[in-house]
């Protein structure tokens, strides 16, 4: 999966942003998540807040992951990857 990233927050969060333009199912997302004993924070159908990797992350339907803090671009690459091939 490719993946662009974006500085956010005055650079203490960073954003992966997909290559292809996904339809990522927040419910199914959640639902992963749950049950491999994340905290969710936020769920609706346009966003998922869980506590993941001791990081507040947002994952979006549109294959976006927001990671806070975070400032290594690689990182967030490499861990917006697990997150989405996780739920697709």
């Amino acid at each position: 999966m490719r993946f662009t990233t974006a500085r956010l927050c005055g650079g203490d969060a960073l954003m992966a942003v997909s290559g292809e333009i996904l339809n990522l199912n927040m419910d199914k997302a959640a639902e992963i998540f749950h049950k491999k004993g994340y905290n969710i924070k936020q769920r609706d159908d346009m966003m998922l807040v869980i506590d993941w990797n001791n990081m507040e992350t947002t994952i979006y339907p549109q294959g976006k992951v927001m990671f806070f803090p975070l400032k290594d671009k690689t990182l967030c690459i490499k861990y917006a990857t697990e997150i989405i091939e996780s739920i697709v």
